[in-house]
């Protein structure tokens, strides 16, 4: 029988791994040059550099919008289709977020935007200025004066929180963008000509395909005021969005382009010409466009409101958010509303590490997106208009990502907001004709991406943390519920068998480390509050990881039904192997809410140790993840995938076997290699938010290891000092001495003055206010 030695590890048959390590590369790009050109944005929002991501995987966007507006003013950089002859088109994956940092031309400007995501939607109403003759098809990214979009070049792009500017070459045209929560306002500056244009494209969309575009509805009320809808069929099943859109000129004309084709039935429509100056326009596939006279640099101003709910709420929201017509006003309040956020915590790090920090946190808080308008209405997931009472109602729930660190960063610095959060998850189960609460949401839909039920473990954190004020019992029954939804990938199986068999999930694994991680948060949660017959029976399914625990090889390995561990299998491939965009080198670690019971399974403290080394110091070939779209060598340490989210707690995991040092280390190297000040600055997609918590979290020293307990695991900080400014009035600060890029270890560690004993604190520790000091040193403490 032949077996394969890896770093002191002895494997079994059939097991397949590589040994040669690999070389780590760090680019020390010049920060300026690294994030474009340098703005005068005031206050912190001057470290924001919302162009880092943009490049390769980041998928964040470089446009305007607020902290967790509704509006993501962005440009969008070509126009790749989802499908192409029938098949999925791999390139679409790029333009995740619209904008695509190595192109060189602009389609347009789109109002909404996801940020991060390895999957995507949206790229509503796009707006693009032109001038000479009339061109309604975007052309093509090779020859881009064959159509309306334009040439750019990232030497003439200006983005900073809140506000982004590009000259459009080929038109000669300046476009500004700003927004408000439910607004975006654009200010074009044109040449002199009697043929400048303004564009709106209805067809476009982000992970666009023919026939994505249900129906469009425009409604022209005068000339300078337009109101509509357009109902899309993508990521999410049945979504409408509503607008209205102003401009600060009278247009001369305007006209359209239907590209449906000959339909079946036509109607009576055709007694009119419906072409030019036509005031009622319907469709599934229209581009639209505004004449009008320019002077040299004459600017033109255009508002676009957005609601969840009607024609007449888009307008209201426009009118409320945006009186007037001053650019620069409305641009002032977006900065200052970051630096409103931006403010909550003070750092004191090097100028590479506050841009990279700031800009976290500028990530960090565009997501989730309030989903109402002005007046508290919003559609519900039964397609219903409902009144958000008490609570503000907010979408964009990517849980299987944010549940690790970005919820429990809200639990901390927006412990309000996310109360709202989970108020509006609890609305998403009222409304659910499933009765669940939600999986991935966006836009009254829920899209049932990824695995596991993570919203559970949002609920229960907000809840064992005091943020949640609704009724936790009836949370707690949601959670139960969305748990026994026995006909949800796998569920059945794994409440009978305690596994799900690999013949009926190529994610089988995963889902049942997941689940039982959801199920011990549900555990905590019925322990809080008494429930002590819900307590067990969770506490007893949050065990069933063991269930995919191979102990002859010492890995999570998919089991068929008959309960015999699958013989073909390939440690380090992440597909088809029973995990969802991973491998189990990284996913036999997932038991973040036992450490203790998965390393005694694995053999005692000496031996995980070893594995969590061969884990950073192992080379993953390119071959093992070619097929899995969200993971590349830049978000690859070793064998870790920090570019992806199932190992981001596993650097936390040395403290649990006695060497703090390795945490300590391990999280400097993953801050310095994975994160930088540039447009490819981001290993992997920032996820909603996540991958940015992850490097806000580590900077300041300490990290949730398993949301739904109090407890942080500490680590070494990044930050010379940081203030955290809570939102009940106290502060908790964070102050290193002996800081340095060397001094990467921790010698002891005081709270309030007091020598902290183990490698942990508590959320109250944090939120009573004090003093967390860490003395840094070049030599490990063994």
């Amino acid at each position: 029988m032949k077996k394969i030695l890896l770093y002191g590890l002895v494997m079994g048959p059939g097991i397949v791994f590589a040994q040669k390590k690999a070389g780590n590369k760090n680019d020390g790009a010049d920060i300026h040059a690294a994030v474009g050109r340098a703005g005068a944005a005031p206050g912190l929002a001057k470290y924001v550099k919302p162009i880092i991501g943009t490049e390769k995987m980041g998928h964040t966007f470089p446009g305007a919008t607020v902290p967790f507006g509704a509006v993501q003013l962005s440009p969008d950089t070509d126009t790749i289709p989802y499908e192409v002859g029938g098949k999925y088109n791999g390139d679409v994956y790029k333009y995740c977020a619209g904008y695509k940092y190595e192109d060189k031309t602009i389609v347009g400007f789109s109002h909404t935007h996801f940020s991060g995501t390895g999957h995507s939607d949206l790229g509503d109403f796009l707006v693009m200025p032109t001038q000479g003759k009339l061109q309604l098809n975007p052309g093509t990214a090779d020859n881009p004066r064959s159509g309306f979009r334009s040439a750019f070049s990232h030497a003439n792009e200006l983005v900073e929180a809140g506000y982004y500017k590009v000259k459009l070459d080929d038109d000669n045209i300046t476009a500004e963008l700003t927004a408000t929560d439910r607004v975006g306002v654009h200010r074009y500056t044109f040449p002199k000509s009697d043929q400048s244009h303004i564009i709106l494209d209805l067809m476009s969309g982000i992970y666009n395909y023919d026939g994505k575009t249900v129906w469009t509805y425009v409604r022209v009320v005068n000339d300078t005021l337009l109101t509509g809808y357009r109902q899309t069929n993508g990521w999410a099943r049945t979504r409408t969005v509503y607008f209205a859109m102003s401009f600060s000129k009278a247009f001369k004309g305007y006209g359209q382009q239907n590209y449906d084709g000959v339909q079946p039935y036509r109607g009576f429509w055709r007694k009119f010409d419906q072409t030019k100056n036509f005031p009622e326009i319907a469709g599934k596939k229209i581009r639209m466009y505004f004449d009008f006279d320019t002077e040299e640099q004459e600017k033109i101003g255009v508002k676009m409101a957005i609601s969840p709910v009607s024609q007449e709420n888009a307008l209201q929201n426009l009118r409320a958010e945006t009186n007037g017509w001053n650019f620069d006003q409305v641009k002032a309040q977006a900065q200052a509303k970051w630096n409103g956020e931006l403010e909550k915590i003070k750092i004191d790090a090097s100028e590479p590490d506050k841009v990279n920090f700031y800009t976290a946190m500028y990530h960090a808080f565009i997501n989730p997106t309030v989903y109402a308008d002005r007046n508290g209405e919003y559609k519900g997931l039964d397609q219903g208009v409902h009144q958000a009472d008490g609570f503000v109602n907010y979408t964009t729930f990517s849980l299987w990502d944010t549940y690790r660190a970005l919820h429990p960063f809200f639990n901390i610095m927006q412990p309000s907001r996310n109360n709202d959060i989970v108020k509006s998850m609890m609305a998403h189960y009222d409304q659910s004709a499933l009765k669940m609460l939600p999986i991935w949401s966006h836009y009254a839909n829920d899209n049932w991406c990824m695995s596991g039920y993570h919203s559970v473990s949002v609920l229960a954190d907000a809840i064992i943390k005091g943020v949640y004020t609704g009724d936790a019992n009836k949370a707690l029954d949601a959670c139960i519920a969305t748990a026994n939804h026995r006909d949800y990938e796998g569920i059945g199986d794994y409440i009978d068998k305690g596994f799900i068999p690999a013949e009926k999930s190529g994610t089988s694994v995963s889902n049942t480390l997941e689940y039982a991680y959801d199920d011990w948060c549900i555990a905590q949660l019925a322990r809080k509050l008494g429930r002590q017959d819900v307590y067990d029976t969770f506490i007893k399914r949050s065990g069933n990881w063991v269930n995919n625990f191979d102990a002859s090889i010492g890995f999570m390995r998919p089991k068929l039904a008959d309960g015999s561990f699958k013989k073909d299998f390939d440690a380090l491939s992440t597909h088809g192997q029973g995990f969802i965009e991973g491998n189990t080198w990284n996913y036999s670690f997932f038991v973040p809410q036992d450490p203790n019971a998965l390393i005694a399974k694995m053999g005692g403290a000496k031996r995980v140790s070893q594995r969590l080394d061969s884990l950073f110091n192992m080379h993953l070939p390119d071959e093992f993840f070619a097929e899995t779209e969200d993971i590349t060598r830049e978000g690859i340490i070793g064998g870790y995938v920090h570019g992806n989210e199932p190992a981001h707690h596993v650097a936390y995991l040395y403290n649990w076997v006695g060497e703090p040092w390795k945490t300590q280390s391990r999280v400097r190297m993953i801050l310095k290699m994975q994160y930088k000040p540039a447009p490819d600055g981001l290993g992997g997609n920032d996820d909603c938010g996540q991958m940015s918590a992850w490097y806000m979290f580590s900077s300041l020293g300490f990290y949730p290891v398993a949301p739904g307990s109090d407890v942080y695991s500490l680590g070494s900080p990044a930050v010379k000092s940081a203030v955290l400014t809570l939102e009940n009035g106290k502060t908790f600060t964070i102050e290193t001495v002996n800081q340095g890029d060397r001094n990467v270890y921790v010698a002891k560690v005081l709270l309030n003055g007091k020598p902290l004993e183990g490698q942990e604190i508590r959320h109250a520790d944090i939120m009573n206010g004090g003093k967390l000091t860490f003395y840094m040193s070049a030599k490990p403490k063994k």
